[in-house]
This record gives C-alpha cells, sequence and structure tokens, in this order.
C-alpha cells in the first residue's frame, strides 16, 4: 500500500499539487500582488511543468500497472487545483478581466458540477468515462493559460500572448459548456429522486 502511495505516478501527482502554491507565489513579493516579467515567467514555466505532469502520471500508471485509489483520487483534485487558482491569480491581476470572467467561472462551474456528479454515480457504482473532446478541452484549456501566465511578459517574444490566451480560453468555456452537457446528460439517467 505504502509503496504504490509513492510510485512515480503518485509523486508527479504530488508534484502538481504542490507547484499550486508555487505559481501563486511567484505573483506574490513583498506581500503584494505584482506581476513582473520575471514573475510571469517562472510561473509559465512552473505551470507548464505541471500540465505535463498531467499527462504523464495517467500515462506512466497504466503503462507500468501503478495505478492505486490515491492517484485515481487525487489526479482530478491536482487538475482543478491548478487550473482553478491560476484563472483566479489572473482575475486579482487583471490579465483577464471584464466579459472574459464569464469564460472563467463556466470553466470553474463546470469542473465543480462534474466533480459533484461524479461523485454521486460512484456512489451508485457508476462511472462516467472521460470523452475525448473532453481531453481536447483540457489541452485547451492548458495552452490558453500558459499564455495568459506568459501575459504582457509573453507579448515582448510573441505579439497578442493575451488575446491568444483569451481567445483559446473562450475557446475552452465553449467545448467545457458542450462536455459538461454531455456528462450530465449521460449521468442523468442513474439520477433517481427518492
Amino acid at each position: 500500500m505504502a509503496s504504490r502511495a509513492y510510485n512515480i505516478p503518485n509523486l508527479l501527482t504530488y508534484a502538481r499539487i504542490v507547484a499550486v502554491p508555487l505559481i501563486v507565489l511567484c505573483f506574490f513579493v513583498e506581500g503584494r500582488l505584482e506581476s513582473s516579467d520575471f514573475a510571469r515567467w517562472t510561473a509559465f514555466w512552473l505551470f507548464a511543468a505541471a500540465s505535463i505532469t498531467d499527462y504523464l502520471d495517467g500515462y506512466l500508471a497504466r503503462i507500468w500497472n501503478q495505478t492505486s485509489n490515491i492517484g485515481r483520487m487525487l489526479d482530478p483534485i491536482a487538475d482543478k487545483l491548478l487550473v482553478a487558482s491560476v484563472l483566479l491569480l489572473m482575475a486579482a491581476d487583471g490579465t483577464i478581466a471584464g466579459w472574459t470572467i464569464w469564460a472563467a467561472i463556466i470553466i470553474l462551474c463546470r469542473e465543480i458540477l462534474v466533480s459533484g456528479l461524479r461523485e454521486y454515480l460512484a456512489d451508485l457504482k457508476v462511472s462516467v468515462p472521460v470523452t475525448r473532446i473532453a481531453k481536447w478541452k483540457t489541452t485547451i484549456q492548458m495552452f490558453a493559460i500558459g499564455f495568459l501566465l506568459a501575459g504582457p511578459a509573453g507579448e515582448k517574444v510573441l505579439p497578442y500572448t493575451t488575446e491568444i490566451g483569451i481567445t483559446l480560453l473562450w475557446a475552452a468555456a465553449l467545448i467545457t459548456m458542450y462536455t459538461g452537457y454531455d456528462y450530465f446528460r449521460a449521468g442523468l439517467k442513474h439520477i433517481v429522486d427518492e
């Protein structure tokens, strides 16, 4: 049991969870929110590494036959912590503002609703598999967040970095609405009023 908790796929998941406060810390200098170029690039590279672990942990667990209950539990939690914290951080520093806040709200609401649905269905011993389009949504969302983290610092290297991030965030939000509806449609037949 203990060896499964400390296998490489689980260590990658733990690293993703540890990356969350480190990314947020990049934006806080002397106790106040500040997004210097150094802070943005450091946060970007931490986020990029954490996003890669999201792919690697599941892949390695499957090919090495090292799946575990703690890994199955923590993997989606780590994903949601990473995405939610960075979206909130980007809203706090003004990278996403105005109508774009709605794209972040859509993504966050879907994550919470689908998590609740999965938890409810798990009690009924019903599994709702991750669809291919949901995986595309996650990929687009991670790229969007990466561009948004780079933000103004990234624009010195690639013009319109923030605008690309915002466009990808809206694309992810639209796909999020579709996949959220898809999950609820699939799970609805198992929900019974008592």
